[in-house]
């Protein structure tokens, strides 16, 4: 049977189902990628959707754009509080068992505010330009070692290697142990229906290790000059080197997966939608200058993060929906990035879109993704080096996705390369 005719009868069960019974909250949806009918059908029918029942509780899914903005940009309606259930889907204290953290993007003003500020400057314009040269001298050095038709696992090789190098200098990790951010960032997200971790235990076990691990860097950094790393900026500033244990963690686990997934998913999903949309590989080819705009339409395609969530402090109306004070307020940021409404043929991976960067994935408002410039700076290395060395990397099988509905992940991706 066709690709066309299984997406095809898909869409035609899909149609079917009651519109008040979708619950796009199911991990399986995001690992088969039939995640986006489900997306087309609520933009049409029902573009603020109530889900009365799931495995997370009641929640409000925001499918539009222009709705999505509106939840993001407002942060005295819509809270990400932790101890209100946070900035996720699944309620971040909910598990039994889990580790109570805290981290900034799950505050609201005044301390969002202030911590954010503590690290802001390791991503800073000014540091970025100081960074490029290690991205790309780390970049040819990966894409230097891969062999040339033989076929090999590009996530591992190439989109793990490439942003665990960059993370382990933006933190000044122990080089030879960077594998362990990799490992760190995986856990930080992963239930145990994953496969990552085979229990809540064992990832509580492994989370605490992790903050052992900082903490010894912490005690070292704090006893030296302050310097531009991360670990060294958190531990001289006022806002957060009184940070408790708990807070400790949490703001290293958002700046690891901030730091590693978002960029790692957007590496691999940019090679297969070239492969996917072989015209517009033509058109790399043929004008390398269009890395530029390729950039922001791989990271919009893809959508690495999936969505954030806030609860509403107050009621409020939505997209003609009523919204109660306490109700979970879910914003697809990979449906609004598919809205034809706003978005010039959504629906197409297209490299030299008119105004790229205006997209979902980064958010918006007082918690846009601070480490925006420097994803987009390492993709853009990564695939000047690519264009330099290989006419293709060519997709030689399925790729294999993440059980998970917050983090739009590629596990593996088969490739080969062809030489220029």
């Amino acid at each position: 049977m066709s690709i066309e005719t299984t997406e095809l009868d898909t869409a035609e069960k899909i149609a079917t189902i009651p519109i008040e019974q979708i619950d796009v909250s199911r991990p399986s949806l995001f690992q088969k990628d039939t995640i986006g009918l489900f997306f087309d059908r609520l933009r049409k029918e029902d573009p603020v959707h109530y889900c009365p029942e799931s495995k997370v509780g009641p929640y409000w899914s925001v499918t539009k754009f222009d709705d999505v903005m509106a939840v993001d940009t407002n942060h005295k309606v819509f809270s990400s509080e932790a101890k209100l259930g946070g900035i996720a889907i699944q309620d971040m204290h909910a598990v039994e068992g889990a580790l109570e953290l805290e981290m900034f993007i799950a505050m609201d003003p005044p301390k969002h505010d202030q911590q954010r500020k503590a690290v802001n400057s390791s991503v800073a314009p000014s540091n970025l330009k100081l960074l490029e040269p290690t991205i790309r001298e780390r970049a040819c050095q990966i894409l230097d070692d891969l062999p040339v038709g033989e076929e090999i696992d590009w996530v591992d090789k190439v989109s793990v290697e490439l942003t665990t190098m960059t993370l382990a200098t933006l933190f000044d990790f122990p080089w030879e142990e960077r594998r362990k951010l990799t490992r760190w960032s995986d856990i930080a997200t992963a239930a145990p229906e994953t496969g990552i971790v085979e229990s809540y235990e064992a990832r509580r076990k492994e989370l605490i290790e992790c903050a052992m691990y900082f903490k010894g860097l912490w005690d070292q950094r704090i006893k030296q000059e302050p310097k531009n790393d991360l670990i060294s900026m958190m531990a001289h500033s006022p806002a957060t080197r009184d940070m408790p244990f708990l807070e400790f963690l949490g703001n290293l686990l958002l700046l690891i997966v901030g730091g590693n997934d978002t960029t790692r998913n957007s590496i691999s999903g940019g090679v297969l939608a070239l492969n996917q949309n072989p015209e517009e590989y033509r058109k790399l080819n043929e004008d390398p200058s269009l890395i530029t705009s390729m950039v922001p339409e791989i990271i919009r395609w893809q959508t690495p993060l999936t969505h954030m969530r806030r609860t509403a402090l107050q009621d409020y109306e939505i997209g003609g929906k009523q919204i109660k004070k306490g109700d979970k307020v879910v914003m697809w940021y990979l449906s609004g990035n598919r809205d034809e409404s706003v978005i010039e043929n959504a629906d197409q991976y297209i490299i030299d879109r008119k105004n790229p960067r205006h997209h979902l994935s980064f958010g918006y408002g007082i918690h846009r993704c601070m480490g925006n410039r420097l994803a987009e700076l390492q993709l853009r290395i990564i695939w000047e080096e690519i264009h330099k060395r290989f006419a293709k990397v060519e997709v030689t099988g399925e790729p294999e996705r993440l059980f998970s509905n917050l983090v739009r992940g590629i596990t593996k991706l088969p490739v080969r390369l062809h030489a220029r």
